[in-house]
């Protein structure tokens, strides 16, 4: 019968993993917003949402309710590691009547416990912020709110359930006039225990309490799990509430019948299972019921009364423990069980002591399997191979038990072998640890408010981006009039493409799209099947681009000649639409005018020709007489074609990359500077030079204005440096230093390497935006730029990178609703439902830019309906279709 009582408080291996499995299941129902009703593991939010740094300092009041008393602290930090913080204590004894009274009373009475602290203690601090240590369940949607769920240990006040206790805890201090005392934060004793062991630079992302008050277990979650708490970067730490594990049954095959006795004679039958069979609180009752079962089985105590063992409560845990210590052999028992009024022989010690050892030793396993799926859970959320993590452990159990560690370190060992655990023992955990759980809120607050104060000129409000979509239809009446076109900021250029596709193009066009030091020739095959196209890439040296404007449209013309070999097409004379992506002044579809040469080409004897006549007379140099270039477009009118013929509304064209510019159809009759009222006309806007008039200054912030300077072109292209993938990288860097400057950021230390001009590439914000992004994934940025960078570090990043990101996406939208809004006037239209084709890196590559911007332009242009549509391949194809649209547009023996 001995043995049979120790194989059932013996759990198998196999069951322990299949445990763990399904503790980690029941952690994510309980995080999941949909399943967490009803989820046995509750997954409470605790909005704490980071460790101590080490630099807290000041004075901080604790207020703790414990059992059967009030523990009040006065912590003075001294931003030292937290290594030597003075404490001073004052403890109550909490009256058995306010327990079981009016809730009133009691929050009164612990009131009246910091007051009593406070008298005998001095502080100068103007604000002292208190911690309330509250280990009861509870639903907390801040830091500082939490309603009572429901009362256990013992209490039952009234008048408290579903009121937020913080609040009255701060209404009875009010009331005791301490008004320089004020509730910024409350927590449960599992929290403290893992903010106690955060020091010395060491971060505990754990804690695991085994005592008194009960079986539970906190960690730091990734925030954007924590469905019910909404947040979405950093982390977040989560008070699992793990004692209701095995509510659901799902630890039937394990219970014993000492167990089910345990359970039945409790004051909440069928509810907290996981925690009677670890809890501290239960663990001597178990003891007490296999003994009862031994006994009628004869095999204990057959010469004493054993009336003693059938009163509840009689053997308490801590005699448990005692009678284990193996350093007294059975001696601690028979003294225990005398205590009692037995008279044990040596052989009832030694099977006691067995028994005892079983019941522990199973809650010691049933611990390590609760903290390795805890353990496993983070490692895989953190997307990590292996997790290195400390973990800080506080209770009797724990404390008082060597096998209980031996044990607890072993099998996580065995169950999450992935997972490295470092057990720290907490030193009054909950006390102190609430002092730092309020040291960090206070921290935390300081620095969210310089945060705050820092990036507000980048937060643009409603009326900020209805004010700019304002300026921007001003700017673009002035670029279309006639007389003020000339000192217009956003210039307007007509591009004589005055029709979109059809759809009902037909034939073969060449494409020649020419824009840095690589450029492509393409033929494209138009037909009722769709497009089909082949193109080569072909290298301009570098003396070529430095050398004369004969030299460099000769090699064109080499290239050109090359691919009509390679693709048989030299018998042919195929129309030729021409992307160039230099600025222009265009006076035909195809004439243009080169105003200047950018992207490191300087080739004499180029600006302010006719590219479409210098590359004309190149092929007449090379007799190469099967060349008619039948129009000249820039990238974004080439992207609006590109995608206007799969759909006919397309009418718009945005580039969002390393630069921005946008084009649109516009009615003729608004053109004022190219003759004809009939028909629309594709308006390149050159959008980048919006603001070079001052207008935008407003918007400009002190890093703008920094980054500006420092460009090859300062004053110029204003709006593109607040939007393009050519700057935010830029911004971001400015904003970090000064962060680091000011304290907030790397503890103040920026790497030499964050002072370097554009080393803090555009790329690293779409890496460090993406939602959910472990830190392990920042860490190649981190250490490209030398940066030793906290998790907390990562998360403002994340927060810079996203206020930048933002704005850029806002402007480009407000930008666009003056295009849109100006289209559906000029139809006369309540409602314009139009498309928009787009490329470029930025918008296609960043996981938040698309969305913003849309998002922002259905809020400043309600009456708008704008589809985007992303564009394939928009400067050569696109340049292509031109060609084909001017070759079915141009009439009977016309040129087109």
């Amino acid at each position: 019968q001995i043995q049979q009582a120790l194989r059932a408080l013996t759990i198998p291996l196999e069951r322990l993993q299949m445990m763990k499995s399904h503790i980690m299941q029941a952690m994510h129902r309980g995080m999941s917003r949909q399943t967490h009703a009803q989820a046995t593991v509750q997954m409470l939010p605790t909005y704490i949402c980071s460790t101590p740094d080490g630099t807290e300092k000041g004075d901080f009041l604790v207020v703790e309710l414990c059992q059967s008393q009030v523990r009040t602290l006065l912590v003075t930090l001294f931003g030292d590691g937290n290594l030597s913080p003075q404490m001073i204590y004052k403890i109550f004894d909490m009256p058995e009547e306010i327990m079981h009274g009016e809730g009133e009373v009691l929050f009164d009475f612990l009131a009246q416990c910091v007051s009593e602290l406070l008298a005998d203690t001095s502080s100068s601090q103007e604000r002292l912020p208190l911690g309330f240590v509250f280990p009861f369940s509870c639903q907390q949607t801040k830091l500082d709110r939490a309603e009572l769920i429901s009362w256990s240990k013992g209490f039952s006040c009234s008048d408290v359930e579903g009121k937020d206790v913080v609040q009255l805890l701060q209404s009875a201090i009010n009331k005791h006039e301490l008004c320089h005392v004020d509730v910024v934060a409350l927590m449960n004793d599992t929290v403290g225990t893992m903010m106690t062991c955060s020091t010395e630079g060491r971060p505990c992302e754990i804690a695991l309490v085994a005592g008194e008050q009960g079986s539970n277990c906190c960690f730091m979650a990734e925030a954007h799990l924590v469905e019910k708490a909404e947040e979405t970067s950093g982390r977040m730490c989560v008070n699992t509430e793990w004692g209701c594990f095995g509510d659901d049954g799902m630890l039937s095959d394990i219970l014993t019948p000492y167990d089910e006795s345990v359970d039945d004679e409790s004051s909440n039958p069928g509810l907290k299972r996981f925690e009677k069979l670890v809890g501290s609180l239960y663990l001597g009752e178990i003891v007490r019921h296999v003994l009862i079962t031994l006994i009628a089985q004869k095999e204990l105590f057959t010469r004493s009364d054993v009336a003693v063992l059938k009163e509840k409560g009689v053997l308490k845990t801590h005699q448990v423990l005692e009678i284990i210590n193996n350093e007294e052999g059975t001696a601690a028992a028979k003294r225990v069980l005398e205590a009692l009024g037995l008279e044990p022989r040596e052989r009832d010690c030694s099977r006691v002591q067995q028994i005892c050892r079983a019941v522990v030793s199973r809650a010691a396993t049933l611990y390590a399997a609760g903290l390795a799926a805890v353990l496993s859970y983070m490692c895989q959320t953190r997307d990590l191979d292996q997790l290195l993590v400390n973990v800080g452990v506080d209770g009797e159990l724990y404390h008082s038990h060597t096998r209980f560690k031996e044990i607890l370190q072993n099998v996580i060992k065995l169950l999450a072998p992935e997972c490295t655990a470092t057990l720290l023992p907490s030193t009054d955990g909950s006390g102190r640890g609430a002092a730092m759980v309020t040291a960090v809120a206070v921290r935390l607050e300081a620095q969210r408010r310089e945060v705050n104060e820092l990036l507000a000129p980048l937060r643009l409000s409603r009326a900020d981006l209805e004010e700019v979509q304002a300026l921007m239809r001003m700017e673009m009446e002035l670029g279309l009039g006639r007389e003020t076109n000339a000192t217009a900021s956003v210039r307007m250029l007509p591009t004589y493409v005055c029709h979109t596709p059809s759809g009902t193009e037909r034939g073969e066009f060449l494409a020649l799209d020419l824009g840095g030091t690589n450029f492509r020739v393409l033929v494209v095959r138009v037909s009722e099947e769709g497009i089909r196209m082949a193109s080569e890439i072909y290298v301009i040296p570098t003396a070529i681009m430095q050398g004369t404007g004969e030299q460099l449209f000769d090699h064109i013309m080499e290239c050109i000649v090359t691919f009509q070999l390679k693709h048989d097409l030299t018998k042919q004379v195929l129309p030729l639409g021409f992307t160039f992506s230099f600025p222009c002044q265009q006076v035909g579809l195809d004439k243009a005018l080169l105003l200047t040469w950018t992207k490191g080409f300087s080739a004499s004897g180029c600006v302010g020709q006719d590219v479409v006549q210098l590359l004309r007379e190149a092929a007449q140099r090379k007799n190469h007489s099967g060349l008619k270039v039948v129009a000249l477009v820039n990238d974004t009118v080439g992207t609006m074609m590109s995608c206007g013929y799969d759909d006919p509304q397309c009418e718009i064209g945005l580039i969002v990359g390393t630069g921005t510019n946008a084009c649109y159809m516009e009615e003729m009759r608004n053109v004022g500077t190219v003759e004809g009222e009939q028909g629309r006309m594709c308006i390149n806007m050159e959008w980048g030079a919006f603001g070079d008039n001052g207008c935008l200054d407003h918007i400009f912030t002190s890093f703008d204005r920094v980054v500006d300077e420092d460009t090859i072109n300062p004053g110029k292209q204003r709006f593109e440096k607040l939007i393009s993938g050519m700057y935010l990288g830029e911004i971001v860097r400015h904003i970090l230093l000064a962060m680091a400057d000011r304290q907030l950021l790397f503890k103040g230390n920026p790497s030499p390497k964050l002072q370097t001009k554009n080393i803090f590439q555009t790329k690293f914000l779409s890496t460090i935006e993406l939602n959910g992004l472990a830190l392990r994934q920042i860490r190649a940025i981190l250490h490209e730029l030398e940066l030793n960078a906290s998790f907390e570090d990562s998360v403002l990043m994340r927060e810079v990178c996203q206020a930048v990101s933002l704005r850029a996406a806002q402007l480009c939208a407000a930008g666009l609703a003056a295009v849109v809004e100006k289209m559906r006037e000029n139809r006369g239209l309540d409602q314009l439902s139009v498309t928009v084709g787009v490329d470029g890196t930025l918008y296609k590559l960043h996981p938040n830019f698309s969305c913003n911007l849309q998002k922002t332009l259905q809020d400043l242009a309600p009456n708008c309906t704008v589809t985007f549509m992303p564009s394939e391949d928009g400067s050569g194809k696109g340049a292509a279709l031109v060609a084909a649209v001017a070759s079915q547009t141009a009439r009977p023996g016309e040129q087109p």
